[in-house]
């Protein structure tokens, strides 16, 4: 089994999320990509602007439908959502000769070693990096990497969030979890008169 972690806080998911998990999939021969919504997530101060029952309704509605995407629950209730711990509760889950990856953007890798057990996290996985336009980051020795790059897909969450806000419907938000989104007020979005 090839399975990846694909952590955020996916607030809300959107269309990059998902070309992203597809083009890993396809090109690395990933067999499932986990989904895994931040409870609270350390590097962003445990900041959300939808409950996480609200993200993960979302990510299944987002992952209906292709089987290689699904959601994982593996850090609700956490105090602290530290990717040493959802590591370790997928590897003993899995068959010893089971790959694990982790994939993740570039801004948020160049930050890894302000991870909690970093070379912990290094040796347990290989890292699927996407690339992002102005973002360099320096591989440290210990971690097995391979990049994403050419993935022009400049959408962000906060552009979407201040688009909703505004009574807009952003094209990036999937067509379901956009209809999600405005029928439980998400984000400030409003039912069309």
């Amino acid at each position: 089994m090839r399975l990846a972690l694909f952590g955020g806080t996916f607030d809300p998911i959107h269309q990059a999320h998902l070309e992203i998990a597809g083009r890993a999939a396809d090109r690395f021969h990933l067999d499932r990509i986990l989904f895994v919504p931040a409870a609270r997530p350390p590097h962003k101060a445990g900041v959300t602007h939808a409950s996480y029952e609200h993200r993960v309704r979302m990510i299944e509605i987002a992952c209906q439908g292709n089987p290689r995407l699904a959601l994982s629950r593996l850090e609700e209730g956490t105090e602290r959502s530290y990717s040493i711990d959802t590591i370790e509760k997928v590897r003993a889950e899995m068959a010893p000769a089971g790959e694990l990856f982790f994939l993740i953007g570039a801004d948020a890798f160049a930050e890894i070693r302000t991870w909690r057990r970093w070379r912990d996290v290094a040796a347990a996985v290989r890292f699927l990096v996407v690339s992002r336009p102005g973002h360099v980051y320096e591989t440290p020795p210990e971690v097995r990497l391979e990049r994403l790059d050419n993935l022009e897909l400049p959408v962000s969450s906060s552009h979407i969030r201040q688009a909703l806000a505004t009574g807009g419907r952003p094209a990036e938000v999937p067509p379901r979890v956009l209809d999600y989104i405005v029928e439980h007020a998400l984000y400030g979005a409003r039912v069309p008169a």
